[in-house]
Formats: C-alpha cells, sequence, structure tokens
C-alpha cells in the first residue's frame, strides 16, 4: 500500500500540479519552458554592434542568463557569480559551453555592453576567449519574443526593472534543458555552486531535460505587485490539498475491503 500510496503523490506533484488552471499566467518571474526551443533566427547585437541571428551565438552549450546591464539589484551579482564560477570550474569554455548574457532593456546599446563585458571579463582570473561570454542588445520586439519563450517575465517600474534571475542553460539546437537558480546568503550574497555548474553543463550537453523546484512554488506562490513581493496562494494550496485527501480516501476504500477479505480467509471464513 504504501509503495502504491507513493506513487499517486508523485502522479499528481508532477502531473496534476501544473495542470491546474491558474489565475493568470505570472506577471514577474520564471516559468520553466524545459523542452521547448527558442527562436533561433530573432536578432540581436553583440558587443560590437554586429547584428546577427541568435543561432551565431548559440554554437553549442550555452549558460544563457536575461539581465539588464545597468542593473542596481541582481543583475550585477548574477553576472559576478557567473564570472567567478568560470574561476572555479575545470570546464573549457567554447569547447564544454559558452555564455550569453542579453540586456532586456531595449535602451541599452552595444556600446554600453562593451563596456559592461570589459568589467565582468577582468573577474576571470584564467585564460578565457572574448567569445566565450557574449553580451548582447537588441530591440523591444525581438527581447519580449524570446523572454517570453523562456518564460522570463519582468515589469519595468519608473527607470528600472522588477525581475528575477537565473541561468539558463540551452543546448547547440535551441533547446531549454535547463534553470538554475544562484543562492543566496547574507554573507556570501549570489553564488553558483561549482558542482551545480558542471552538472548542468552535462546534462545540457546530453539534452537532458532537468526540472527544479521552481515549478512547483509558482503552484504555491502568487506575486502581489503591491508589496512587490511573493505570496502564499491558500487557494491553490487548499484545493491542491483537498484533490490529494480525497484520492488518499479512494485508495483507502479500494484496499481497505481486500485486506479484510484477506483476514477472513486467513481466519478459515
Amino acid at each position: 500500500m504504501t509503495k502504491k500510496l507513493f506513487e499517486i503523490v508523485f502522479f499528481i506533484l508532477v502531473f496534476i500540479f501544473p495542470a491546474l488552471p491558474e489565475e493568470d499566467r505570472i506577471e514577474i518571474g520564471i516559468d520553466e519552458q524545459l523542452g521547448k526551443k527558442l527562436p533561433l533566427d530573432l536578432e540581436f547585437f553583440d558587443e560590437q554592434g554586429n547584428k546577427k541571428p541568435l543561432r551565431d551565438f548559440i554554437t553549442g552549450t550555452t549558460v544563457f542568463a536575461f539581465v539588464y546591464y545597468d542593473c542596481p539589484g541582481i543583475c550585477s551579482p548574477l553576472m559576478t557569480s557567473i564570472a567567478e564560477v568560470v574561476n572555479n570550474v575545470d570546464l573549457k569554455p567554447l569547447k564544454d559551453y559558452n555564455i550569453v548574457t542579453l540586456s532586456f532593456d531595449e535602451t541599452e546599446d552595444a556600446e554600453f555592453a562593451a563596456e559592461k563585458k570589459i568589467n565582468y571579463m577582468n573577474i576571470i582570473e584564467k585564460e578565457f576567449p572574448e567569445n566565450g561570454w557574449r553580451f548582447l542588445t537588441g530591440d523591444s520586439a525581438s527581447i519580449k519574443t524570446l523572454t517570453d519563450a523562456a518564460g522570463f517575465y519582468f515589469k519595468k517600474d519608473k527607470d528600472q526593472f522588477i525581475h528575477s534571475g537565473a541561468l539558463i542553460f540551452i543546448s547547440e539546437d535551441g533547446k531549454i534543458c535547463r534553470y538554475l537558480f544562484p543562492q543566496y546568503s547574507d554573507k556570501r550574497g549570489y553564488s553558483i555552486l561549482p558542482f551545480d555548474f558542471r552538472m548542468a553543463v552535462a546534462e545540457t550537453a546530453e539534452g537532458k531535460e532537468i526540472p527544479t523546484v521552481a515549478r512547483m512554488l509558482q503552484f504555491c506562490f502568487s506575486y502581489d505587485p503591491k508589496g512587490q513581493t511573493y505570496v502564499l496562494n491558500f487557494t491553490r494550496i487548499f484545493g491542491a490539498g483537498i484533490l490529494l485527501m480525497a484520492v488518499v480516501f479512494v485508495l483507502y476504500l479500494t484496499v481497505k475491503p481486500k485486506k479484510e477479505k484477506r483476514q477472513e480467509v486467513y481466519n478459515g471464513k
């Protein structure tokens, strides 16, 4: 019975929870799009101002991050953590992986991206090719198409943006294989564990799609635009709890008669 109950609970968590209807698409945050392919024909500007299709930058296993280069919040620590994890992994850039960051602020241009690139490349202490980390910019239409395809949702707030941050691991053919969220502590700030980074690169190279707990968290939490934070969605949690209890109750009614019948046979009735 324990095994069967576990299988049912697992089925609910993996298949039923994500399928339950949501009030609206999430406004801010990341909705994982594992297995989906990015539109590689979209064009963006590199650091020299050359306009090229995205496929020219996704040249192998690619670590992708949406940022904006003048961000006063998490973007700078995120890009710093990328440079630091590069220092701490025994992987070869352009052979094992390459990195692409794209500004989702359409007002930022290639010249500004090139300046920011110098700052973060200087953090890398090992030999690292210039093309190993690309800093892209683009127009609003192309940016929106790509962020929507990747499930990255943000909102402009005056002269800043409200957004989250993550690394998205893309296979050579443009398939989304993994989302990796940096860890945060008051002592260390944002950081990416080298082990997690290596595993994500290896899994993406094999084309594996690895989900994170983010999908479950999206089910349990909703964004509150007034408080600019995430709050528990009690309606969803309560509904899921009732569904889980109903399944367990049905299982109990199914198993109990069989158990009683076996007991009668055992007693010689």
